[in-house]
């Protein structure tokens, strides 16, 4: 029993290390060096829950262009209300089974825990009000959002070319999911993929921030 409980104490105490390192070490460690005429002049959002982050980027013309793969009558990205396109990568069964507390299950926590194949879901949003506390803006420059939007687009799973819609899957009306690349689990699930998706725009984040608040107070730190 002894033995027992100073084995969970170092686990605990060496999760907790890495999770320190993790948000304190920065990636990349050196600080890109930035073009001085590049001017930082798109806004882009991290959205924060209690266990996940999703990415918003602006609905202008160069987006609606590069995501025009996702158009279509019910996912309208030409929408007059429409200002955020929102994604986020997550562990498929978690995803799809936990649209709330409410809803959690014993089978998507364990897939969740150890391993699972992985789905984006992708919202529409108009309005989001700054400042909150869950909501994290970026201001980059147009090289920088082209590669935010390379690197979402590359993370759909294509089939002869064409993206892989789940049938019947969505939280509202609007909302879809789809294949993605790549596995889940805990460790390196849908926090380190935003984290990811936010270096592939220039910034920089911790080396390993497999939380919301740890990849929140890395960026903050960093940026």
């Amino acid at each position: 029993m002894l033995r027992g409980m100073r084995w969970l104490l170092r686990i605990v105490l060496l999760l907790a290390t890495l999770a320190a390192g993790g948000t304190f070490i920065p990636r990349p460690l050196i600080a890109p060096v930035k073009a001085s005429s590049a001017e930082a002049i798109h806004r882009i959002l991290l959205l924060s829950g209690s266990i996940h982050t999703d990415i918003a980027i602006p609905l202008d013309e160069e987006t609606r262009a590069a995501f025009s793969f996702l158009d279509e009558p019910d996912f309208p990205l030409g929408h007059q209300n429409a200002e955020w396109l929102v994604i986020g990568w997550g562990g498929r069964a978690f995803y799809l089974e936990t649209p709330t507390w409410a809803e959690l299950k014993p089978l998507p926590v364990l897939r969740a825990l150890t391993i699972d194949r992985s789905v984006l879901h992708v919202d529409l949003a108009g309005h989001i009000a700054e400042p909150q506390s869950d909501v994290t803006a970026f201001d980059i420059g147009d090289d920088e959002l082209a590669r935010l939007r390379e690197f979402i687009a590359d993370s759909f799973v294509r089939n002869a070319g064409a993206i892989a819609p789940i049938p019947d899957a969505g939280y509202g009306e609007i909302d879809r999911f789809f294949e993605a690349k790549g596995y889940f689990n805990a460790l390196f699930g849908c926090n380190t993929w935003t984290a990811a998706a936010l270096r592939s725009a220039g910034l920089r984040t911790g080396l390993w921030n497999p939380l919301p608040q740890s990849l929140r107070l890395s960026v903050d730190v960093y940026n």
